[in-house]
């Protein structure tokens, strides 16, 4: 899934991605460090994995991202 980097805070290597439909969905630091990232950008375009969780705080409908990395082409 495709995504736009919204918010990072490198201390504690966690933030937000937009998806395509505005919505926010915050990542925390074992996504980040799943992808390999050093550092990331708002505006940058990425690819993120995520896995459906029991819905509760913290968390966007039951959707935990997994993974953040940047997208190739």
């Amino acid at each position: 899934m495709q995504a736009t980097a919204y918010t990072y805070d490198p201390e504690s290597r966690s933030g937000q991605v937009l998806l395509d439909d505005g919505t926010p969905v915050p990542f925390d630091a074992a996504a980040f460090d799943a992808g390999g990232l050093r550092l990331l950008r708002p505006g940058q375009r990425v690819r993120i994995e995520t896995e459906d969780t029991e819905a509760g705080a913290g968390t966007d409908a039951g959707r935990r991202i997994t993974l953040v990395t940047l997208q190739t082409f």
